[in-house]
């Protein structure tokens, strides 16, 4: 993902202490790496593991009120990983109110995450109000300073759940410790009409007057959204997840992603938590590829490759984690996707990508990696007990029922 739609064949990709050593022709590996053992997958493709901008893995249901003890989140994280493994995702964004169960949930799985730690005026389980929330916040960030899988970002539920003042503080915050936040941003009408009561201007706008709007934010749908929305949001720089099944099956719409890409903007995909929707991201790189087909015309605004970039190098950029994952290059952690190019739903020797794009699925992956440590082999897990989330899955849902 480093080349526009360059594919390599017939390649090597080494692996050393978690991270790429080299990739080049696998003739040419064979004599310089003698004796180092080899996995052969000779009629797959291998490509950087996904990258779930906005996973709401602790979410129930789609809904993260509904959880009410860290067990309970603990759950849901597992079976989230679980999906989105065996989905080719190597790394995930989520913001709940238990960020330390899903912090630890993904440790304990090997998998790469992005904690979002709550801030809101409004009592939660997190905390009572704003200020021990931004407490807990910098606690949270302490204990994962140096993490190599766990990274962490203030994460406001919601633009018209802060006053100007908790927003000031967080902004400050953030500036000092060099974090990042994300925040749901015009996913819908009503949540622009709220803003517009109670501030007199749009979301956006107010977050640009109170000094939000920078490339540390990571705006999250920008579904309902204005040329001018766009160019504001272009020229503060700020990045953009968008994630368009969720957005469609909740009536909100879908984010303008062909757009805010001709803009030059970092976009990134995220499933989001709407029900029955899974957590992978094959069905949203699908529908954005498709998407950009509309107006009339058969040359899309965003290519496969393009949709493909969101998914990986995207995604990594949009949460500030593109120095290390995102692409396949020598010095970054080996998080690695590999899938089965060998079924008849894959036959494409033309344009591999488009074929992964448009027919591609959870189906074709059959290994994975996380700082070079394999969780999916083969299309087995092995390191999570997924008979042991399976069940506890099952109870917790006959519970909710």
């Amino acid at each position: 993902m480093t080349v526009r739609n360059e594919v390599l064949e017939d390649h090597s990709l080494m692996v050393r202490d978690g991270r790429i050593l080299d990739i080049l022709p696998t003739a040419i590996a064979a004599e310089r790496y003698a004796g180092a053992p080899v996995l052969q997958r000779a009629s797959h493709l291998l490509l950087p593991g996904m990258i779930n901008a906005h996973a709401d893995a602790s979410s129930l249901f789609g809904a993260p009120q509904g959880i009410s003890s860290p067990e309970i989140a603990r759950d849901c994280v597992l079976g989230a990983i679980a999906q989105m493994l065996k989905s080719g995702i190597t790394c995930f964004a989520d913001r709940g109110y238990f960020p330390q169960a899903t912090a630890r949930a993904a440790k304990e799985q090997g998998m790469r995450t992005l904690v979002g730690m709550p801030v809101t005026d409004r009592p939660t389980a997190w905390a009572p109000d704003a200020a021990l929330s931004l407490t807990h916040s910098l606690n949270l960030r302490d204990e994962y300073r140096d993490d190599a899988l766990v990274s962490t970002v203030f994460a406001p539920h919601a633009i018209n759940a802060l006053s100007d003042e908790t927003f000031s503080r967080l902004i400050t915050l953030a500036d000092e410790l060099d974090a990042g936040i994300m925040l749901d941003l015009h996913q819908s009408l009503a949540d622009i009409a709220e803003c517009e009561a109670a501030h007199g201007a749009r979301p956006i706008e107010r977050l640009w007057k109170l000094g939000l709007m920078t490339p540390a934010l990571n705006a999250i749908h920008m579904v309902q959204v204005t040329p001018r929305d766009i160019a504001l949001a272009q020229r503060t720089g700020i990045s953009i997840s968008v994630c368009p099944q969720s957005d469609l099956k909740l009536g909100h719409g879908h984010a303008p992603a062909a757009a805010m890409a001709d803009a030059g903007m970092r976009l990134g995909l995220g499933s989001a938590g709407a029900a029955s929707l899974s957590r992978d991201l094959w069905g949203d790189m699908k529908l954005t590829a498709l998407l950009s087909h509309s107006g009339g015309t058969q040359t899309p605004a965003l290519s496969p490759w393009d949709v493909l970039r969101m998914a990986t190098e995207g995604g990594a950029a949009v949460l500030g984690l593109e120095s290390g994952i995102g692409t396949l290059q020598v010095g970054k952690w080996a998080d690695l996707c590999c899938l089965d190019s060998s079924g008849p739903g894959a036959q494409s020797p033309l344009d591999p990508l488009s074929q992964l794009v448009f027919n591609g699925g959870r189906d074709m992956v059959s290994d994975v990696w996380v700082a070079g440590r394999q969780l999916v082999s083969g299309g087995e897990f092995t390191r999570l007990d997924w008979t042991e989330v399976s069940a506890r899955s099952r109870a917790l849902t006959s519970r909710m029922i």
